[in-house]
């Protein structure tokens, strides 16, 4: 009996890590389906793998690779991936005179009228007969889907195209694709549009993401399950998981800041308290917040190809994107504990935010100077180790030695999160994409930080894990106290104070 009690709490792990997997593979931005969501609908994984299928498939890819820019031949694999990888009918693929006026957009202000090459459809009998499911964008070989257009004047990407045509037309789903890449659009109405994109040169190296892409958008998850388990409802449950995700990431960006801090605190005791003379705990906690949000603008700016990530010496010595896993792996070569040996990734952060604030022109790496209030160097001088009032174009700074393992445990706040497991568990650890993360989270989370502050304990204090929103923070003097008094009494006042159930305590 206790082997099965243990099988049974492992099993739900071990489908959580096989969906981080194959998320983890496939490249998305903006909202797509959350852990919760795939548990529910694939609680024994994905379907399975098709060893004859993919033989086929590598077969028919590779006449396509061979064929250059013959468009009968990208055509037909085009079909090929519809018809047999994803089993979609004749009778629901429409195209041609079937295309109704209905599913056309008229861009007036561009001079252009949007329309797809193809359209997946409710077939005859079924609910809403003929109803659009899926609107599908053909382009040429090699057409980069987040590019525009050679030759049309309203100078659009295939991707913002599709949005807009998914807006006009009331249809929630697009798929666009150049023959390599296949994008998936979700665009409902008044909602944040997601992206999701899957190569199929790696549908044959990583089969897991063949069977990731068959699984929800086979003619099955359009006509052939319940109506909560179709592709739409899974994007609009996982919507509602969207809040779960930005309370988990405050929750993980507050464990930052309190790391921040203590370590700000630690350097400040090194010194005498002579590093912070004249700021009080607010002021900290406010540099620590700012610090914060720089990361999380730097993150976003870097994944949307607004900064240089990509150039060799700026990912080297700059990107805050790229510096994670170069601390990570460090620390499962030699150890966390080395880590604080060593202080450069902090001096390292410092010069990229002076550099986003104030511009590089070198010959080997150029970067406009952006400005404004957020990183400003002379803001919150004591971050860069120099004095109220000095410049940070004329004084030296001299950086806080916050050692690396401090670094890498902010940055793994921000760019790991940590799904529950259905069942208890560890949670399980997947990459975050700040892609992904649209403007009203980002300002949700920041809001959240801003009804916190910081305070300067006057004995040992420590900080409890409780139910959502409650994280009590109680003198270590007042449990000991408590425990004197008996079991009860001190489980009686951490249930008040953390929310958890004596049993779970």
């Amino acid at each position: 009996m206790a082997a099965t009690r243990t099988m049974a709490r492992s099993a739900p792990r071990s489908v959580a890590r096989h969906h981080a997997e194959w998320l983890s593979l496939v490249e998305t931005s903006g909202p797509f389906l959350s852990m919760p969501v795939l548990q529910r609908v694939f609680p024994q994984e994905l379907d399975a793998h098709d060893p004859e299928h993919a033989g086929t498939l590598r077969l028919a890819f590779a006449e396509w690779e061979e064929s250059g820019d013959d468009l009968a031949i990208h055509w037909e694999w085009i079909r090929f991936v519809l018809r047999e990888t994803l089993e979609l009918p004749d009778e629901v693929i429409l195209e041609g005179q079937a295309l109704l006026p209905a599913l056309e957009a008229r861009m007036a202000e561009h001079g252009e009228t949007l329309r797809p090459d193809l359209a997946v459809a409710n077939p005859e009998g079924f609910p809403d007969e003929g109803k659009a499911r899926l609107l599908v964008q053909i382009l040429p070989p090699g057409q980069d889907l987040e590019k525009p257009l050679p030759g049309p004047r309203w100078k659009a990407s295939p991707a913002t195209r599709m949005t807009e045509l998914l807006h006009a037309t009331d249809v929630r789903l697009g798929l666009v694709t150049n023959g390599e890449r296949w994008m998936l659009v979700h665009a409902p109405r008044g909602e944040t549009t997601g992206y999701a994109s899957w190569y199929a040169s790696l549908w044959l190296e990583e089969q897991i993401t063949l069977r990731a892409f068959r699984s929800l958008l086979s003619a099955r998850r359009f006509f052939g399950v319940a109506d909560e388990d179709t592709i739409e409802a899974m994007y609009a449950e996982s919507a509602q998981n969207q809040q779960e995700v930005t309370d988990q990431l405050g929750y993980q960006v507050r464990q930052a800041v309190e790391v921040l801090v203590s370590a700000i605190d630690r350097v400040d005791q090194d010194r005498g308290r002579t590093l912070l003379a004249g700021a009080d705990e607010k002021q900290l906690y406010e540099a620590a917040l700012t610090v914060m949000m720089r990361l999380v603008f730097l993150f976003s700016a870097e994944e949307r190809g607004l900064l240089l990530l990509g150039d060799p010496l700026y990912d080297q010595h700059y990107a805050v994107s790229t510096l994670r896993e170069q601390l990570r792996e460090d620390a499962d070569r030699h150890g966390e504990e080395v880590l604080e040996r060593r202080h450069d990734a902090y001096s390292r952060l410092l010069a990229t935010f002076r550099a986003v604030h104030g511009g590089v022109e070198h010959e080997a790496m150029r970067l406009p100077a952006y400005g404004g209030t957020l990183f400003d160097p002379d803001r919150y001088p004591f971050l860069e180790g120099r004095a109220p009032g000095t410049s940070w174009r004329d004084e030296p700074a001299q950086p806080l030695p916050i050692h690396n393992r401090d670094v890498l445990h902010l940055l793994e706040a921000l760019q790991v999160f940590r799904v529950k497991v259905p069942g208890g568990g560890p949670a399980e650890a997947r990459r975050l994409s700040f892609r992904a993360l649209d403007i009203e989270q980002i300002g949700h989370v920041y809001e959240g930080l801003l009804d916190h502050t910081a305070l300067r304990a006057t004995e040992t204090v420590l900080g409890l894990t409780g139910s959502k929103d409650k994280e009590p923070e109680v003198p270590l003097s007042t449990l000991e106290e408590l425990r004197e008094r008996g079991e009860d009494a001190l489980l009686d006042f951490l249930k008040k104070e953390t929310g958890r159930t004596p049993a779970a305590l």
